[in-house]
């Protein structure tokens, strides 16, 4: 073995917060939203923030934009570094519009997808046939993600249908709820049309969701996540987190950059 791999950092200076649970986590998730990457560009990626991912999330409906061994090699390359790999829940909406469901699911399981997601952003579901979806996804031997909210702008967080959502949606075996901010973090649920977030909405929700570990929160900006890690602890999931900013993201949690380097272990 040479000098340079047995080289290693003193613990306090790899997390000064003394809190970060190595892989696999049970809190304090990250969620990566590829939206096209290149595989010298998603290997980079792995190669240097591997650790620091849980889950990636191929945006929108770009799964079958794809070369097929493009993708599948994407696939495989993130199971081999120990992470979840989904395509996002707008391709699921597109899959119920067009009825075709079953074939969806049979191509994500075939492909070697590990996960997959349930939403109604864009389309109306009905409580049974969202119920459905997240059944057969489980059926199917799939990890299930849901989310909450649509994704027109000035959408607004109907505090009872969330709860309803968060209750039933985990009771069918999904194992974390989103809550929808888009790529952009503006105009849409807890993040007002300059991307602020909504504090007032945030203190309500919470009081519905003490234990916030079944839930995840889009914070594509990084003032979002700073808010969030602040107002909510460490430990909270977050998604929609672009590749560039994985790093800062995990230096954020770690207590390694000035925005939460004052924070006591």
């Amino acid at each position: 073995m040479d000098v340079i791999s047995q080289l290693e950092w003193p613990p306090l200076l790899q997390d000064p917060t003394r809190r970060r649970q190595p892989k696999p986590r049970t809190c304090g998730r990250t969620m990566v939203i590829d939206k096209g990457l290149g595989l010298h560009a998603f290997e980079d990626m792995l190669s240097t923030s591997a650790p620091y991912i849980d889950m990636i999330k191929l945006g929108f409906g770009t799964s079958p934009l794809y070369p097929a061994d493009v993708l599948k090699h994407k696939i495989q390359m993130a199971k081999k570094a120990g992470i979840e790999i989904l395509p996002g829940g707008t391709f699921i909406e597109v899959a119920v519009v067009q009825n075709e469901i079953a074939a969806c699911y049979r191509m994500i399981r075939e492909l070697g997808f590990t996960s997959l997601e349930v939403s109604d952003g864009t389309i109306e579901l009905s409580r049974t046939r969202r119920n459905e979806l997240i059944q057969l996804g489980i059926e199917s031997g799939m990890t299930v993600y849901t989310e909450y909210g649509k994704k027109y702008w000035g959408s607004q967080i109907e505090l009872d249908q969330l709860m309803e959502t968060v209750i039933v949606d985990t009771e069918l075996g999904a194992s974390l709820v989103t809550i929808e901010a888009r790529e952009s973090g503006e105009g849409v649920g807890i993040f007002d049309a300059t991307g602020v977030c909504r504090d007032d909405l945030l203190q309500e929700m919470m009081k519905l969701f003490p234990d916030p570990n079944r839930i995840m929160w889009e914070a594509p900006q990084k003032s979002q996540q700073v808010h969030l890690l602040k107002k909510l602890g460490l430990d909270i999931h977050l998604g929609n987190i672009s590749p560039s900013d994985i790093m800062s993201l995990e230096s954020l949690r770690r207590g390694l950059r000035s925005d939460t380097m004052s924070w006591e272990a």
